[in-house]
């Protein structure tokens, strides 16, 4: 796999690597963790979606522009979707933790193909309420969360999943998942490859 370092346009300051094995047809946007808690594009459950996606698939993770509380994060991630929406025919959307938050606000505004939120938070640091977003997504989407979750309330964006026809799973696991990142990735990357 190769990896090239981009900036994604838009104003802000966002860093990105393009993960590639070849000729691809189709993306995901990742998007990492809190970055007021030392979430990065290189958050190993980001990086572990990346290893697990086929060949056909290319993985975009990004680095938020200067803390926002949650709007210019928005702004981050509907831009790298509007840079891969240009160059690639299918694009789907992924988040863990805050970055689920962001993933799922952003798909509720913005045309992507596929949509996967791992442990996503129910709010945004701004107060925007996640799970009333996940009405608003017209992609096909996934949840997945812990079923030893104390972190972030990731049942109650689940459970308005559920309400919404989304594929949704739990793991035997915390928030970090913890020596389960590829077997979450996997799932991920399952469910990405059968939409796109």
């Amino acid at each position: 796999m190769s990896t090239e370092r981009l900036t994604v346009p838009g104003g802000r300051d966002v860093r990105a690597s393009l993960d590639a094995d070849g000729p691809a047809d189709a993306v995901v946007v990742a998007c990492p963790p809190h970055p007021r808690h030392g979430g990065t594009r290189h958050d190993g459950r980001l990086t572990a979606v990346s290893d697990a996606l086929p060949d056909r698939i290319d993985c975009l993770r990004f680095d938020y522009g200067p803390w926002d509380g949650g709007r210019g994060e928005r702004t981050d991630a509907a831009n790298a979707c509007a840079w891969a929406t240009e160059r690639y025919d299918r694009v789907a959307c992924f988040g863990y933790s805050f970055g689920g938050g962001v993933t799922l606000v952003t798909a509720a505004g913005t045309p992507v193909d596929a949509v996967a939120a791992l442990s996503p938070v129910a709010h945004l640091d701004d107060g925007t309420d996640v799970a009333a977003a996940v009405a608003a997504v017209d992609a096909p989407l996934w949840v997945g969360y812990g079923t030893r979750e104390t972190t972030v309330d990731a049942e109650a964006v689940a459970a308005e999943a559920t309400d919404h026809g989304a594929t949704v799973e739990t793991f035997a696991a915390d928030h970090f998942f913890v020596g389960q990142e590829a077997t979450v990735a996997d799932r991920v990357a399952a469910f990405v490859d059968g939409v796109l």
